[in-house]
C-alpha cells in the first residue's frame, strides 16, 4: 500500500476533511508532530505522499522554532525530486519558501469563510470544484510566487492563495478540509481574537462555520480527490 505522511506543525491542525480521498486513494496514513525526536531523522523524500497542514508559527520565526530550516532543508530535495507534495496554509508557505520565494507577513489577516477566486488556469483541473463556494481563510501571511510554478487562485486580500508545480505540488493558503471537524471550535478557542482582527467576530465566524462547513468540505474533498488522481494518471 501507498504510504502518505502528514506533518503536524500543532496538534490542532491535522487532515481533518482531506482524510477520506487520502484513504479512498488507496494511501495508508501516517501522522508525526514536528515535536516528535523523531521528525528531525525523516528522509522526507521516502513517502509516496507528503502533506504538511498548517501552524501559527512563520517560516521566517526560524530562531524561534529551528525545526522549520532543517524542514526546509529537507522538503527542498524532497520537491527537486518531484515528489508528490501538498502543503495547507503554513505548508504552502513551506512550500513556496523552499522553492526560493520570499514568505512575510500580509497587510491584514483573513480569517472566515468566503470564496476564492479560481482563475482560468485553476478552473481546469481540481480547483474547479471550489468556485463560488466560501472556504475558511485563517492565516496573517503570504508569499511571493515561486519561479516554474502556476497561480491558481486568489482573494481580495490575498493574491496568492493557491499555485501548483506540474502534476505533483500543490499549495493551498486556505482550508477546504475544515468546516465538520470539532478542531475548528479549538482554534477559537486558541486563538480568541483571529476573527476581530480580520474585521469579524466570534458568533459570526461560529455561524458560518456551521453553515457553510459542509459545503466546504464537501468541495475540498472532490478537489483533493482530484488532485490524487491526477498524481495516478502522471506516474
Amino acid at each position: 500500500m501507498k504510504r502518505a505522511l502528514v506533518i503536524r506543525h500543532v496538534p490542532h491542525e491535522g487532515m481533518a476533511g482531506y482524510r477520506e480521498p487520502v484513504e479512498a486513494a488507496g494511501y495508508a496514513i501516517h501522522r508525526i508532530d514536528v515535536t516528535d525526536p523523531a521528525f528531525a531523522t525523516l528522509d522526507l523524500r521516502e513517502p509516496d505522499l507528503l502533506i504538511m497542514m498548517g501552524g501559527p508559527m512563520g517560516v521566517y520565526e526560524q530562531d524561534r522554532y529551528p525545526w522549520i530550516a532543517c524542514q526546509l532543508r529537507r522538503l527542498a530535495l524532497r520537491l527537486a525530486a518531484d515528489r508528490p507534495t501538498l502543503g495547507v496554509c503554513f505548508g504552502a508557505q513551506m512550500i513556496a519558501a523552499a522553492l526560493g520565494a520570499k514568505v512575510y507577513p500580509g497587510p491584514v489577516k483573513e480569517v472566515g469563510f468566503h470564496s476564492v477566486k479560481v482563475n482560468d488556469a485553476g478552473r481546469t483541473g481540481p480547483l474547479s470544484h471550489l468556485v463560488d463556494v466560501p472556504v475558511l481563510h485563517w492565516h496573517g501571511d503570504t508569499f511571493t510566487l515561486p519561479e516554474g510554478t502556476q497561480l491558481l487562485a486568489s482573494s481580495d486580500r490575498y493574491t496568492h492563495q493557491a499555485f501548483r508545480r506540474g502534476q505533483h505540488v500543490l499549495a493551498l493558503q486556505f482550508h477546504a478540509e475544515m468546516g465538520e471537524d470539532a478542531r475548528f471550535y479549538q482554534w477559537m478557542e486558541e486563538w480568541p481574537e483571529a476573527a476581530a482582527e480580520s474585521g469579524g467576530c466570534n458568533d459570526s465566524l461560529r455561524a458560518a462555520h456551521d453553515r457553510l462547513g459542509p459545503r466546504a468540505v464537501s468541495a475540498g474533498r472532490a478537489m483533493l480527490g482530484d488532485w490524487l488522481a491526477g498524481l495516478k494518471a502522471a506516474a
